[in-house]
């Protein structure tokens, strides 16, 4: 994995769409960005980090995630993510993602992601299916 400095920075933007409204099996429940289309955005936008620096031979795999909501957004906002390295040690990254409407912050989030061989994510994949 290439290494990335503290204050690297990536960034994502997407449209807020039906399939991004926050509703369950009832139906909706509010005509806003839900937080698990927010949180998919959010990963995404940290894992440019992992794209452009894993080897062949490697993947990223989710370790944490951290949303705080700020601001709601509607149906067809356009949202800008902004991913910054916090710490990058080893195989382990950790960012700061902060979510924008134009100038109206919604959200301040973290992620982290491990960088490991795809063979190794496969043993411990595999090992789940025997447990």
């Amino acid at each position: 994995m290439r290494f990335f400095e503290k204050g690297s920075a990536k960034f994502h933007d997407f449209v807020v769409n039906q399939k991004d409204l926050a509703k369950f099996t009832e139906g909706l429940v509010h005509p806003v960005c839900s937080t698990f289309a927010l949180a998919r955005e959010v990963e995404y936008a940290s894992r440019l980090f992992v794209l452009e620096g894993k080897a062949e031979d490697e993947e990223g795999i989710g370790t944490f995630l951290e949303i705080k909501h700020i601001a709601p957004a509607l149906l067809g906002a356009r949202i800008h993510c902004k991913a910054e390295v916090l710490t990058h040690i080893e195989q382990e990254l950790i960012c700061k993602v902060d979510v924008y409407e134009g100038e109206k912050q919604l959200a301040s989030c973290r992620t982290g992601q491990k960088v490991l061989k795809k063979e190794q994510l496969k043993k411990i994949f595999s090992s789940l299916k025997e447990a």
